[in-house]
């Protein structure tokens, strides 16, 4: 008995190595990802419960959080009351409810509801001026590698983003800003989870035709700059 060449069997290999063929291609096209993230979106926001609720896997708590931020809007934008006020009499009303509702509990002889105590315990605020104290050091850093010439992308970056925002700043309000900062933070993310691939490889085209440009600018202005100013002689 000879082994024999079955066309068909040919066809599927040629199928299969096909398809090898087509896998690096694809793997270096999706390679970007953007932010330079490692994990899933969801890994990269926490993993929690914040994160559940940003990528809409708690619908009811983020359509909420959308009407509770629209309701805030319209009462500090429109309206035309500051925020100090509409803080004061929504805990003016909240505390007198709560009370009243303690009064007639006890007229009628019936026993209050236990409420959780709220305290903040010596973890949680240990972790969050950690996390407070990183972020003001990092801040810090970008400000002294820009004061002293070191690093153009970022300041270039900086300066883009402060001319951005005195942009916008001068088109809206502070509070309209914030709105939109909510309703960004909450849909942009999950969008983001949703349609990922295309993102990263759109994001990386971006960022190839960025480096070639900044990589250009770099050759030709940013090398030709000295880095230390000369020093005066002594006499």
């Amino acid at each position: 008995m000879e082994n024999s060449d079955d066309p068909c069997d040919v066809g599927a290999n040629g199928d299969e190595n096909d398809r090898i063929d087509d896998v690096p291609s694809t793997s270096t096209s999706s390679s970007y990802k953007l932010f330079g993230r490692q994990s899933s979106v969801h890994q990269m926001m926490g993993g929690g419960k914040a994160a559940d609720v940003i990528l809409w896997r708690r619908g009811h708590v983020s359509c909420g959080i959308i009407a509770v931020a629209t309701v805030a809007w319209f009462l500090f934008e429109r309206s035309g009351l500051s925020f100090l006020s509409v803080c004061c009499d929504v805990l003016l009303i909240l505390i007198i409810l709560r009370f009243l509702r303690a009064k007639y509990a006890v007229l009628r002889e019936r026993q209050l509801q236990s409420l959780p105590e709220l305290v903040l315990s010596e973890e949680m605020v240990n972790n969050a001026a950690a996390s407070f104290r990183a972020k003001v050091n990092y801040m810090l850093l970008m400000a002294h590698d820009i004061a002293l010439g070191k690093d153009f992308k970022l300041f270039f970056k900086v300066v883009i983003a402060l001319w951005l925002l005195s942009v916008i700043g001068s088109l809206i309000s502070f509070c309209t800003l914030a709105y939109i900062g909510i309703i960004i933070f909450i849909t942009i993310p999950a969008l983001y989870n949703k349609f990922d691939d295309r993102v990263d490889r759109y994001a990386g085209m971006i960022h190839r035709k960025f480096s070639k440009h900044y990589k250009i600018v770099d050759e030709n202005v940013i090398s030709r700059i000295p880095r230390n100013l000369p020093r005066d002689k002594d006499l």
